[in-house]
């Protein structure tokens, strides 16, 4: 008797595991004519992987539509402000030269797969990841680099984080017990907690003063960001001086950080039925997805993935 398959969703980031295919492959990989793919050709096998060890029943490779959406600008204007590309202009990401003209190539890759492609415009990929996770009425992995998604680990709704900081091959499974392990709060306050630390990478100044340490002592101690804040403002509150001082002297940036650190949960998604599917166990468009194997001498990588996605017998 032939088990019942568990519904599992997978999201990907997908500028997150494409930007990390692309300094994890050497650039030496290249298509016929010389043009660099290593980035596709490190994508393509980084989904084989992860479709052949976690066997999700659907798959969206989620976009940034918006990778600086002005919402976030709006509220602090350093928010990615150190990777906007000078000579672009300020909407523009500063991406390698050699990675840019790979990005159209992944999307066309994608596409004659049948592998949907999500981007909602204003706003980032983690954005669609969370809407996403929020509707889907089944397992979720989101699969990232970024730690800010860890904000949606939820185990009630069986919602995890893979996290590739050390490769696709090796990813860390992200549950409510590995947040807690690490940082000492509750995935559900990590956004509080992020805000709090601040992250530079981000072009997020947190409050000045205080680290990973110590806002989770301040969030073990309070609850959230509302109550640690509160407790700030109360002169009878068992706060240090010089934290009370550092909170209260932030109040600007605690205004709305908080609206730019958490992801949006209701981001207008394309109609359902445009993502919402199996998992292709065939391409959608099969001479496309041929010239582009010839094109871009690719031919290994998709054979290897359309295997896994083939069901087994």
């Amino acid at each position: 008797m032939i088990g019942r398959v568990t519904e599992r969703l997978m999201l990907l980031d997908t500028a997150s595991l494409y930007f990390r295919a692309y300094f994890g492959v050497p650039e030496s990989v290249k298509a016929p004519d010389g043009t660099p793919v290593n980035a596709v050709r490190g994508l393509v096998d980084f989904i084989t992987r992860l479709v052949e060890d976690r066997r999700p029943t659907r798959l969206v490779a989620c976009m940034d539509a918006d990778w600086r959406p002005q919402f976030r600008v709006d509220a602090i204007p350093s928010y990615k402000a150190h990777r906007v590309a000078e000579a672009a202009g300020p909407d523009e990401e500063e991406i390698p030269d050699t990675l840019a003209p790979q990005v159209p190539v992944i999307e066309q890759v994608l596409d004659a797969l049948g592998i949907p492609r999500v981007g909602v415009a204003g706003y980032e990929a983690d954005d669609v990841i969370a809407t996403m996770a929020t509707l889907a009425a089944m397992p979720v992995d989101i699969v990232t680099g970024d730690r800010d998604l860890f904000q949606l680990v939820d185990d009630e709704h069986a919602i995890r984080v893979l996290y590739t900081v050390k490769g696709v091959a090796a990813h860390e499974v992200i549950d409510e017990a590995a947040v807690l392990a690490r940082y000492g709060v509750p995935a559900s306050a990590y956004a509080d907690f992020a805000t709090l630390r601040g992250d530079a990478s981000d072009g997020l100044p947190g409050v000045k003063g205080i680290g990973d340490k110590t806002a989770a002592q301040l969030i073990g101690a309070y609850g959230d960001l509302v109550a640690v804040r509160r407790a700030a403002a109360d002169p009878a509150a068992k706060l240090t001086p010089a934290r009370r001082a550092a909170i209260v002297a932030a109040a600007d940036y605690l205004d709305v950080a908080p609206g730019v650190v958490r992801v949006v949960r209701d981001v207008p998604l394309p109609p359902r039925e445009g993502w919402d599917r199996a998992l292709p166990t065939a391409p959608h468009d099969p001479a496309a997805l041929d010239a582009l194997r010839q094109r871009w001498g690719l031919t290994g990588p998709v054979n290897r993935l359309l295997d896994v996605l083939t069901p087994r017998r």
